[in-house]
């Protein structure tokens, strides 16, 4: 496969993950549970999700918002509407959220198959108080939301080395 054609199926990858994810964050900001329960984060956050926080649900709207244009960009790197989208821009957002999505996948940021693996091994210890939920937790971080942050990575970096290599020649 060439590099043209990864970069084609990254983005067109990128933009499926952004639209799962934002159909997910839409129907939690309209009521529905929709693997919010699953959610990796502290109890008491994660109780303030669950209550339907006004908090929470405003950044459901957000994140839901956010992946409608992670879907417009992902789509603006291959399709010839997007030649209007300075280039730079299209680079800087690809290689970023593919940076940031890979390093939340491996653990860089707290979670991820390194953190969860720890956890779920023994070597960390999780909160006396919430040793069940946390362990329980980084299963579904481990099994789900890991290998899909990673995946989405690797859709947005396909993508900038796409257009990195489309960039047009300087001299």
């Amino acid at each position: 496969m060439s590099r043209a054609d990864r970069a084609v199926l990254g983005a067109y990858g990128a933009a499926v993950c952004a639209a799962a994810y934002g159909s997910m964050k839409l129907a939690q900001a309209l009521g529905a549970n929709a693997l919010a329960d699953k959610d990796p984060l502290p109890p008491e956050l994660r109780e303030r999700l669950l209550a339907r926080d006004p908090l929470f649900v405003a950044s459901h709207w957000v994140l839901a918002g956010a992946a409608v244009v992670g879907v417009v960009v992902a789509l603006a790197a291959v399709r010839p509407w997007g030649a209007a989208v300075p280039r730079r821009l299209l680079l800087v957002v690809a290689w970023g959220l593919g940076i940031f999505m890979i390093a939340r996948s491996v653990g860089v940021l707290g979670f991820g198959f390194v953190g969860d693996g720890l956890l779920l091994a023994g070597v960390r210890p999780p909160p006396v108080e919430h040793a069940a939920l946390a362990r329980d937790l980084a299963r579904w971080d481990l099994l789900l939301w890991s290998p899909f942050f990673l995946l989405w990575g690797i859709c947005w970096t396909a993508t900038g080395r796409g257009l990195a290599a489309r960039a047009p020649a300087r001299g």
